[in-house]
Formats: C-alpha cells, sequence, structure tokens
C-alpha cells in the first residue's frame, strides 16, 4: 500500500490546498494530512479545530485521513509507515526551500521520497496567511476557500474580537 503524508500547518485549508489533496489522492492508496502542531506560528486556529475543518471539507475523498502531529515529519512518516511526502509548489521561489527540505528528510530517513505537485494556476497565489488577513479585514474570502472554513474563518474572528 502507498502511503502519502501532505503535511502544513493549514490554518486554515484553502482552496489551492484541496487541489494538492485531490490530485495526490489519486496517486496514493492512502492521503494522511498531517496537521503540524508549530509552536513557533501564531496560529488563528487550534490543531484540533484545522483537524475538524480538513476532515470536513475531504470527507468526499474516501482514501484521506486527517491527523495533528508534533515532531519531525520523518518521524510521523516512520510512524505511519509513509513513504511518500506530498508538498505543493506555488512559484519557483518555494522549490529551494522545498528542495532542502525534501533533500533533508531524504538524508534522515532514506526510506521517504518527496513528490511535488506544482499548484493550479488558478490558485497559485493564494496562501492561508492572506485568507487570514483579508478575513481580519472584512474582505471576500469566498474566493480562496470553501464556503465551510468561510463560516468557521468569519466565527472565529468574531471570537477573537
Amino acid at each position: 500500500m502507498k502511503t502519502g503524508i501532505y503535511p502544513g500547518s493549514f490554518d486554515p485549508i484553502t482552496l489551492g490546498h484541496l487541489d494538492i489533496i485531490k490530485r495526490a489522492a489519486l496517486v496514493v492508496d492512502k492521503l494522511i494530512i498531517g496537521v503540524l502542531n508549530n509552536s513557533a506560528k501564531k496560529s488563528l486556529f487550534t490543531p484540533e479545530e484545522r483537524v475538524a475543518m480538513i476532515q470536513k471539507v475531504t470527507s468526499d475523498i474516501p482514501n484521506v485521513e486527517v491527523e495533528s502531529f508534533n515532531g519531525l515529519l520523518v518521524d510521523f512518516a516512520d510512524q505511519k509507515q509513509a513513504h511518500i511526502i506530498v508538498r505543493g509548489l506555488r512559484a519557483i521561489s518555494d522549490f529551494e526551500y522545498e528542495l532542502q527540505i525534501a533533500q533533508t528528510n531524504r538524508k534522515v530517513n532514506s526510506k521517504v521520497d518527496t513528490m511535488f505537485f506544482t499548484t493550479s494556476e488558478e490558485y497559485s497565489y493564494i496562501s492561508s496567511s492572506i485568507v487570514k488577513e483579508y478575513a481580519m479585514y472584512g474582505g471576500d474570502v469566498s474566493q480562496f476557500v470553501t464556503p465551510y472554513v468561510e463560516t468557521c474563518l468569519k466565527a472565529k474572528i468574531k471570537e477573537n474580537r
């Protein structure tokens, strides 16, 4: 069984993330969305909220599982018996950084390879940071996230005010 992990903070999950998830799910038997609990980042949503959001918006993709993790991605991959790490590339500038991480992960765990997906053109400019900023200032984020995520964003921002 080919198991892949698509790691990220997904704070919140965007249509760009969903594009990568749907495409990656076609090439692996099981795709685990690994929600990184990154203490260095100030997240809007808790890891549990992000997991619940992703589960809701990926519920129609049968081979997708979602869970949060701490620590090194290669350790999480070992734990889940995953040999493929899925990463999305929005721009050339992403490639250098992602290549370094992929090579480091491969050096640390030679059983793990990274598979890169270039983001579909219509989502290449979307990032969770931009979506959050637009939402915080009352901007229309409906073209960046699903209606469910938009509702969650509005509620969370209202809660934090």
